[in-house]
């Protein structure tokens, strides 16, 4: 009975964890190369042209921009504060050494005390690396609402130096979000891991399920507008050829990806 707990323990939880590190590199792939099917790289286009619109008339938006930018900063110092209280009481649970090893919910599972506390510095690590995470997004949105107020105009007549300062305000704020993003990948992460003190079936059952969901959050519904379907075959070729031509475009243009990573 111990060698299949163990061969099940060595066996589904390696499958669940490859699971989650495919997706995940697969998902990197489609941000990195096609970052306008991804709702991260969609996000990021967004926030790109939002800094752009707030930074034209800086006396009139400048307001507003702090404002969603304090808003972001509070939502990624609610999580860091969650986890760090999420990582003290797993540190006191881990200091305790009370770990139920008789457990009647640990389903065809180790149930050793080596098991239980690579299980608990597991979830641990979740949490460390959500509250890190959570912290430089703080960092970089508390730099955005500084940089976002700059009178680049008034600094700078030159197109290209004004451009510049526009793209540096973009990517810093787009890091920002970046890192949350992260920082709420990790705290997903941590479900999986707290379902293996269960036992390795739940483990791997919550991986399959949570990639699925991460599929349906990551990848957006392309919408036609009512033209491209009632028009001429044409000229839904011309829009087919217009709209890969702006994702080429979008895809070579450095800046933007900087702005990504």
């Amino acid at each position: 009975m111990e060698d299949q707990n163990r061969l099940l323990e060595f066996t589904l939880v390696p499958l669940g964890l490859l699971i989650l590190f495919a997706y995940h590199l697969w998902l990197l792939y489609r941000i990195v190369k096609h970052p306008t099917k991804t709702f991260i790289g969609v996000n990021a286009i967004s926030r790109r042209f939002w800094v752009l619109s707030m930074m034209e008339d800086v006396s009139k938006n400048g307001v507003l921009a702090v404002q969603t930018l304090r808003n972001n900063i509070m939502a990624s110092t609610l999580l860091a504060s969650t986890a760090v209280m999420l990582s003290s009481l797993i540190a006191i649970l881990m200091a305790s050494g009370k770990h139920s090893h008789s457990s009647f919910l640990n389903v065809l599972g180790e149930r050793s005390q080596f098991s239980f506390s690579v299980k608990y510095f597991s979830i641990l690590l979740c949490f460390l690396t959500t509250f890190l995470f959570n912290v430089q997004s703080v960092r970089y949105f508390s730099h955005g609402s500084i940089l976002i107020n700059v009178p680049y105009k008034k600094m700078s007549s030159d197109p290209l130096q004004q451009a510049a300062t526009v793209e540096y305000v973009a990517a810093t704020i787009n890091r920002g979000g970046i890192f949350w993003s992260i920082g709420l990948r990790a705290f997903y992460f941590s479900f999986p891991i707290y379902l293996w003190i269960f036992g390795p079936i739940p483990m791997f059952l919550s991986c399959s399920v949570l990639v699925f969901t991460l599929y349906i959050l990551d990848t957006p519904i392309d919408f036609r507008p009512p033209s491209t379907t009632t028009g001429t075959v044409s000229d839904r070729k011309n829009n087919d050829v217009e709209a890969a031509s702006a994702e080429t475009n979008y895809n070579d243009h450095t800046h933007l990806r900087e702005s990504l990573f």
